[in-house]
């Protein structure tokens, strides 16, 4: 089977580093095109063997990116397009349409209640999402949170799918030499209390309430990892409260896959052993006594789990994957409900207590990246089969896909009909 995988940007983040640990796993010959920003995940995915073309989008209107994105589709003779975030998904489905693939799936990676990968929702965003949602064959949800907000949405409960997310648990297994060496880097005691985070730094993911109880607790350390709009507000909040030698910004982190550029030790140090700018998520981890993830509405809750993976207490304010099993799957998972007072006294509790290392809960291993992929082909092998009565268009003159860097050629094919087809210029930005 020839799959396409379209993605809005291969930047550091869940859904960029969930497809590469996908591809290395998936039984099937892939290719990538992201739309925009093909960043350290791009080249790690090259590096893993996949070809990556960069589409060159320029912005949400840019309506050129259809009849170039359609005419690779054509010339790749494709099996199937999986899309991956709103803007792929609504751009891939109509461009797979345009080019006569009639097998698409979609992922949903970070829809929430009220904000889709970070965004607000608003009408016109649910009306596009549902209109090109009907060009698909079948709609992946990452957790069966997500899959609920897809039928209030109104999409068909036939044409969702779970298949949740999944970790390497290997990677994330606490390292004691990876403790001292993060924490002699970082210039932090040895005996220090240590809390961590990691995210995207923008407003709905609240790390503001884990900065301010952090304050509130003398001698307590915050290393928070991530990037984001957020970042210098954060950085000033921490000195106005007399912390800003306390709350430590790390920037964005390599976290799921190794070797983003070259590889990483668990101590930030690259495969060749050159110093690099911090340490990595599991060197992170491995560093830190308790783990905090504050934001409200998640999709799924994959830090969460690398954490759990590595033997940490962790308190969280929204995490389905724990959410949706019995309790005993994650007894080291406790939920707080978003209040800087209530996190600074579960936090000042665990400081006395002196949390230690847990065994890993059943829940990692619950979540194995090999069984996602393995319920992936599954959907693949349905969606191509629902589609196999439709014959395929032949490959046109246009090139497949050769690299991040590969020319694209100009495309023959027509815009669709604004009467029949959702207007692409309507979407909000990632």
């Amino acid at each position: 089977m020839k799959v396409l995988h379209i993605i809005t940007g291969l930047d550091v983040g869940g859904a960029e580093q969930q497809l590469r640990l996908l591809l290395r796993r998936l039984p099937a010959h892939c290719e990538v095109i992201t739309l925009t920003d093909p960043g350290p995940v791009a080249h790690g995915i090259e590096a893993d063997g996949t070809p990556v073309t960069h589409l060159g989008m320029t912005g949400n209107r840019d309506l050129t990116a259809l009849p170039r994105l359609a005419g690779l589709i054509r010339g790749g003779g494709y099996d199937l397009v999986h899309t991956h975030l709103y803007r792929a998904c609504v751009y891939g489905r109509i461009a797979a349409r345009m080019a006569g693939v009639r097998a698409v799936v979609a992922t949903e990676h970070s829809l929430g209640d009220a904000v889709i990968e970070g965004r607000r929702l608003t009408r016109g965003v649910r009306t596009l999402y549902r209109a090109t949602e009907r060009l698909g064959t079948a709609t992946v949800a990452v957790s069966d949170t997500v899959a609920a907000r897809l039928r209030r949405w109104g999409v068909p409960e036939q044409r969702i799918h779970v298949v949740p997310n999944g970790i390497e648990a290997h990677r994330f297994a606490f390292d004691p030499a990876a403790r001292a060496l993060v924490r002699t880097r970082l210039g932090l005691p040895l005996d220090a209390f240590v809390v961590g985070g990691a995210g995207r730094l923008v407003p709905g993911k609240r790390f503001d309430v884990l900065v301010r109880a952090v304050t509130q607790l003398p001698g307590v350390h915050l290393l928070l990892a991530g990037a984001g709009p957020e970042r210098e507000m954060l950085r000033r909040m921490a000195e106005q409260f007399g912390s800003g030698d306390r709350i430590h910004l790390l920037g964005e982190r390599d976290g799921a896959v190794d070797a983003m550029a070259g590889g990483r030790a668990a101590d930030g140090r690259a495969a060749d052993g050159r110093a690099a700018d911090g340490p990595d998520i599991p060197g992170l981890l491995s560093a830190i006594d308790v783990f905090v993830s504050p934001s409200p509405d998640e999709a799924f809750g994959l830090a969460v789990l690398e954490a759990l993976g590595s033997g940490l207490h962790v308190l969280y304010g929204s995490c389905p994957a724990v959410d949706e099993l019995p309790a005993d799957q994650a007894p080291g998972a406790r939920h707080f409900s978003l209040g800087v007072h209530e996190l600074a006294t579960a936090l000042r509790e665990l400081r006395r207590g002196g949390p230690g290392r847990l065994p890993v809960p059943p829940v990692v291993r619950r979540y194995d990246i090999t069984r996602s992929a393995e319920a992936l082909m599954s959907v693949y092998e349905q969606a191509v089969a629902a589609a196999a009565p439709v014959r395929r268009r032949n490959p046109a003159a246009v090139p497949p896909p050769q690299g991040r860097t590969a020319a694209l050629p100009a495309a023959a094919v027509s815009l669709p009909d604004p009467s029949r087809s959702p207007d692409p210029s309507r979407l909000s930005k990632r």
